[in-house]
């Protein structure tokens, strides 16, 4: 047989390849024309269960059947292209799309055995309950302090001045900033770098006792050593908390998280396990995304 023909032969099949068949390097791969999640999109335990998530803007589907798991303890890295719907994705944890005029969730989103998009929920204690980190910090035009005490203020969280005092101090503990600005919490949280900002920013989440947090691509206007704290932070937080993260960065997200879903188009194309996800993946359209064939 000729080696023309061979390579006729290789490619018919390369074309022909479907779920659960395997390439002449070995590797199990789904064909990019199939769109059903691969992977393993439940865990053993779940902090937040999503079933069959749709989101329309006006009459653009946006996010097409996302079922996917947040377990407990544990970093979930989101990524994908531009557009893919990670962040639409994100923000339906905690309804933040409610403030989106003409968009519209179906789907159920279980956290401590109710549903979020049920009407008989308050969004203002379930935004405590899942905190968010927005791409850019936003600290309040308040002193650090403030910024800090509001949340537990509002939440009634401190019932005298010691209680608030000790919320404060822990919750910038944690976010790594205590020894930074233990000097200067009567200062405007304005006047802190960047990094700085983003770090008062999830102390400021911290504050109001969350069981998740999100984070929206909350490293993507940082430099890189801030960025390095940030990072260093969320492996400390996931300890205590379910973290969701957003980000460009698939450096990023092989260094910070411990699951990995890959969004495309509106679908959730491939989840599991982060080692595997980037140097193994199963999904010819993850594989074309972390390797840089487009994105």
């Amino acid at each position: 047989m000729s080696t023309v023909m061979v390579a006729d032969e290789a490619e018919v099949t390369e074309k022909r390849e479907t779920k659960g068949t395997t390439r002449r390097d070995g590797r199990a791969t789904v064909s990019r024309d199939v769109r059903e999640t691969v992977g393993e999109m439940r865990v053993e335990e779940p902090r937040m269960r999503c079933d069959e998530i749709n989101v329309w803007y006006g009459n653009k589907h946006a996010i097409r059947n996302v079922s996917l798991d947040i377990g407990k303890n544990e970093v979930l890295a989101m990524i994908g292209p531009s557009g893919c719907g990670k962040s639409t994705f994100l923000r339906c944890l905690n309804r933040m799309n409610d403030t989106i005029v003409g968009c519209r969730v179906t789907g159920r989103i279980m956290l401590d055995g109710e549903d979020v998009n049920s009407p008989r929920i308050d969004v203002v204690p379930l935004r405590a309950q899942v905190g968010m980190v927005f791409q850019k910090p936003n600290p309040f035009p308040k002193s650090i302090y403030e910024n800090i005490a509001f949340g537990p203020r509002i939440h009634g969280l401190a019932h005298n001045p010691q209680e608030m005092d000790e919320i404060v101090e822990t919750s910038l503990i944690k976010a790594g900033l205590w020894e930074e600005v233990k000097d200067r919490l009567d200062q405007p949280g304005t006047g802190l770098s960047g990094g700085q900002q983003q770090r008062l920013c999830i102390a400021r989440t911290i504050a109001v006792s969350p069981d998740i947090i999100l984070m929206d691509e909350p490293c993507s206007a940082l430099d890189p050593i801030a960025t390095a704290k940030v990072e260093e932070l969320i492996d400390e937080l996931r300890q205590n908390y379910s973290i969701a993260i957003v980000t460009h960065s698939m450096q990023q997200a092989a260094r910070v998280s411990q699951r990995t879903a890959y969004f495309h188009l509106g679908d959730l194309i491939e989840v599991g396990d982060t080692k595997q996800i980037f140097t193994n993946p199963r999904h010819e359209l993850t594989e074309d995304y972390i390797t840089g064939r487009f994105g």
